[in-house]
């Protein structure tokens, strides 16, 4: 089959789904439709706001659906109307089987993590905070159970020891766009194998997950050692965002984002929790094990800023309590 004989509809949302879209779109697919989350309203204005695939899509004249509802009626009819042999899923909403058995090849998802592990909304982020060493992308066909239909191809990449998630999201948006390639071209070819999840050799058997993350999970517990709370915070950083809250005697909390941190191994007697600093040039918390030297971070309704430039406005923080 020549490639401009397969007919796709991609299906994504944000920045990316955008990569192995705009990949496909220039190495001459022939994308026949482009599915995206509705248009919404966003930021201090409300103004509506296109998502990330919408806007690169209508940039190449694609043809854009998009729907509230994915039973909708008239939806699946516009979507039976495309005649695509195959779906492509990055990043996108959990659809039903009327939509991803439409194809007559099927529907294959990209996933950012190394399947089994690391099902659910959040791989990238869990994989740090469980401070994994490697992680990966997986292509794999969609059936009903979420993130558990028959392997494709994978790749793996490595987690440098400071690697946050925005890092990692960047490597894996790259190296996920030459899987959906490769995928799509062995396809083309009729030659792709489909691995059962239950038939994958694990080095570690425990299988681990990657749900979706609130706020609650974000606040930072001091009580944890030093390496939790400086994979943590890697792994919430720059989105979500780890956050903890400081108090002053009668005062309200103040509530602060953590986004970069070291590690400063060292024993010491100080109470767990303690904020040190000298008021210039350092900001670090007493934890377990250590010290967590915080270099980066943002003040409720302030904007991020290195802890230099913090403590310029804000003296005296070691009067604060965690």
């Amino acid at each position: 089959m020549n490639k401009k004989d397969l007919r796709i509809i991609y299906m994504g949302t944000p920045d990316f789904a955008v990569a192995p879209l705009k990949l496909l779109v220039e190495n001459n697919y022939n994308i026949v439709g482009v599915v995206t989350n509705p248009d919404k309203p966003a930021g201090r204005g409300q103004k509506i706001q296109e998502s990330a695939v919408k806007i690169y899509a209508k940039n190449k004249n694609l043809k854009i659906l998009q729907t509230h509802k994915f039973k909708d009626e008239v939806f699946i009819n516009d979507l039976k109307s495309l005649n695509a042999d195959l779906q492509i899923v990055v990043a996108f909403k959990m659809l039903p089987e009327i939509v991803w058995n439409m194809p007559r090849i099927g529907t294959f998802n990209l996933h950012a993590s190394l399947l089994p592990q690391y099902r659910g909304a959040a791989p990238i982020n869990w994989a740090i905070i469980n401070g994994d060493n490697k992680t990966g992308v997986t292509t794999f066909f969609l059936k009903h159970d979420i993130d558990t239909g028959n392997i494709i191809f994978q790749e793996e990449i490595n987690i440098s020891k400071n690697d946050n998630a925005g890092a990692i999201h960047d490597k894996l948006m790259f190296t996920g766009s030459q899987l959906v390639l490769k995928t799509v071209d062995a396809i083309i070819d009729n030659n792709f194998p489909q691995i059962n999840q239950n038939d994958i050799n694990l080095s570690n058997p425990i299988i681990k997950h990657a749900p979706k993350i609130f706020k609650n999970d974000c606040k930072v517990n001091w009580q944890k050692d030093i390496n939790s709370i400086h994979n943590l915070i890697r792994g919430l950083s720059p989105y979500p965002a780890a956050w903890t809250e400081i108090k002053k005697q009668e005062e309200n909390p103040i509530q602060l984002k953590i986004f970069k941190t070291e590690k400063e191994n060292k024993k010491h007697n100080s109470p767990i929790g303690t904020i040190l600093t000298d008021n210039k040039t350092y900001l670090k918390i007493a934890v377990k094990e250590g010290y967590i030297v915080i270099t980066e971070l943002q003040l409720a309704g302030k904007k991020k800023m290195a802890t230099t430039e913090f403590l310029k406005g804000f003296q005296k923080i070691n009067e604060h309590t965690i």
